[in-house]
């Protein structure tokens, strides 16, 4: 039997007079991989911050884990790694180690301090990212790159359930890139973590996400890669060539 993890109901949002999402529908269940797409002013951000809680929607509701996202309390089962980092001062002066540490204070009670226990999950956690290396380097020592993978191995040493990335692939190079891909898609299918995935880059993840979610103010599809493919709607919207981008993950 699937497990929601999260369901948007109804959802509209508008900003002052615009309106951002339209009647948005849909359900994530236990192991899905979400690749999150559309151009953009598209929607893509606001409908991830609405799920989380940090906007509201004119109507409809989002849910996590059956709980309304404004009731929602548990939040160290989702990792979340937003579009632009403003949760950290690049100059202060932090070790990589000390920042990913800090992604489990979301699971301490006071006093939040991080004990010995804890080393195996922070030493996988860099592993996966592969910044064990420089583990012990200030993070604004640290190119873009070095710094978005520090960030995403502080998103996931919480072992989360649910894993919202916001564009993360934008600063790596296309060699870290597949990594980091085949990465999540170990941590999806290994770990049965629930991956909900933004991102401009369609030919990659559609060869790694089991769905994609087209959005542009409303839902263009929401389904599997296989349905998408086979859509002779999709192939009208999107162009053969473009459809076939998508889907050359089954070629």
């Amino acid at each position: 039997m699937s497990i929601n993890i999260l369901t948007v109901e109804g959802l509209s949002f508008r900003y002052n007079s615009m309106e951002i999402l339209s009647d948005i529908s849909i359900t994530v269940n236990a192991g899905d991989y979400i690749g999150l797409v559309g151009p953009n002013g598209s929607g893509k951000t606001t409908l991830v911050k609405v799920i989380l809680g940090l906007m509201k929607p004119k109507k409809g509701k989002a849910s996590l884990f059956g709980f309304h996202s404004g009731n929602f309390k548990d939040w160290f089962r989702i990792g979340y790694l937003p579009q632009k980092i403003s949760f950290f001062n690049p100059y202060f002066p932090a070790t990589v180690k000390e920042i990913v540490s800090s992604g489990l204070f979301s699971k301490k009670k006071f006093p939040r301090r991080i004990g010995k226990s804890d080393e195996t999950i922070i030493y996988e956690a860099m592993r996966l990212m592969d910044v064990l290396n420089i583990q012990n380097r200030l993070i604004g020592e640290l190119s873009g790159g070095q710094q978005q993978r520090v960030y995403v191995a502080r998103a996931i040493v919480n072992e989360p359930e649910l894993l919202i990335l916001d564009e993360p692939t934008t600063a790596l190079d296309p060699e870290t890139r597949d990594i980091f891909f085949n990465t999540l898609q170990e941590l999806n299918r290994k770990k049965n973590v629930t991956i909900v995935l933004i991102t401009h880059d369609i030919g990659s993840i559609g060869k790694y996400a089991s769905k994609i979610l087209y959005l542009d103010k409303k839902i263009i599809f929401y389904g599997s890669f296989e349905d998408f493919c086979l859509s002779k709607d999709m192939e009208s919207y999107f162009g053969e060539y473009s459809q076939h981008i998508i889907c050359h993950r089954h070629d």
